[in-house]
């Protein structure tokens, strides 16, 4: 099925394939400069060789085939899966009262989600990720792109709209910041990794004061380090429309840069918080009361005039922080 590809020549596998070049240098396969194939390469491997990578020859190409195959099927799915649109129809709150709301999300779009605790926020969002049709405790309806989702979309373990970030969130991986976003990409079958994986680790040092290397292990980032990085990864690498940004007021990270980079990438962005700031940077805003959608507050011109304002005001207790760190002494404000 795949015999083109093992008769190309490595110049042209190497600008055209880079994945395939890839695939056998991770059996410790390193195509020679001059021209040659993959048929060729192999027919020249020593039984010795593939004793010691453990895996014989024809085992090796039914593995290469495969995920051959595989990538050809993670392309098919990620480019029938494309959501422009996400819309909210309105079921009813915890006393069943109706919300009588339609609201529609767009790609590159940010909504913040303000309410006490309990309220009813996480509920919304579950909806969203489960694509509800009217069988959830809110009863509420959700359409993808001004239409009812096949089943199959519904009820994949493999497709999740909604991609979380949470103010608390560690790693325990023993891997590299380098290593864990390389295995992430060739997971998501990317081309020309090594550029991606340096873009994800810059735009993250841009997220958040304290920079980290490549080589700096999972284990030895911060929490706000951490978070900077799943960002990034995000925006970049996650297949998920839906991105939910749960509390991260104190995340240690430039919220600010952070949804750019996000929208930047089409994500919906859904923001659940109690920070004025984050709240206001929203286009508009869902109140949740009693388990249901309160109101709907399209951010107004006077609203984004007290932003730039309120960020002033950030900004000086950022530098204020800044300085208790640094062992500075605080004896005034005015700065």
């Amino acid at each position: 099925m795949y015999n083109d590809i093992f008769q190309k020549d490595t110049a042209t596998l190497k600008r055209e394939m880079p994945h395939v070049v890839q695939f056998f240098f991770n059996y410790g396969i390193h195509f020679p400069e001059q021209n040659t194939s993959i048929a060729k390469q192999l027919d020249g491997l020593s039984n010795d060789f593939f004793e010691d990578i453990g895996i014989g020859k024809k085992q090796l190409i039914q593995t290469f085939e495969a995920f051959l195959k595989n990538r050809e099927s993670l392309e098919s799915r990620d480019n029938s899966f494309k959501i422009s649109s996400i819309t909210i129809i309105g079921g009813h709150d915890k006393s069943e009262n109706p919300e009588n709301k339609q609201l529609t999300l767009l790609a590159g779009s940010i909504t913040s989600i303000v309410g006490p605790t309990g309220s009813g926020k996480s509920r919304l969002l579950a909806d969203i990720e489960w694509l509800a049709q009217g069988d959830t405790p809110t009863g509420r309806t959700i359409l993808i792109n001004n239409e009812t989702p096949d089943s199959e979309l519904r009820f994949s373990m493999e497709r999740r709209l909604v991609a979380q970030l949470s103010q608390n969130m560690n790693f325990v991986m023993d891997a590299t910041v380098s290593e864990f976003i390389t295995m992430h990409a060739e997971s998501r079958m990317v081309n020309n990794i090594a550029p991606i994986v340096e873009e994800i680790i810059r735009q993250a040092n841009m997220l958040t004061g304290e920079s980290f290397q490549p080589e700096t292990p999972l284990t030895a980032l911060s929490g706000g380090q951490s978070r900077a990085l799943m960002i990034a990864d995000t925006a970049f690498l996650s297949s998920s429309p839906v991105v939910l940004i749960d509390e991260i007021e104190n995340a240690g990270i430039d919220r600010k840069k952070a949804l750019q980079l996000l929208v930047k990438n089409e994500k919906i962005i859904l923001i659940a918080t109690h920070d004025t700031i984050l709240a206001l940077m929203a286009e508009q805003r869902l109140v949740i009361k009693n388990g249901g959608i309160h109101k709907l507050i399209i951010t107004s011109e006077n609203e984004k005039n007290n932003l730039s304002d309120l960020e002033a005001i950030d900004n000086k207790m950022l530098a204020l922080r800044n300085k208790l760190r640094s062992g500075e002494i605080i004896e005034n404000t005015n700065f």
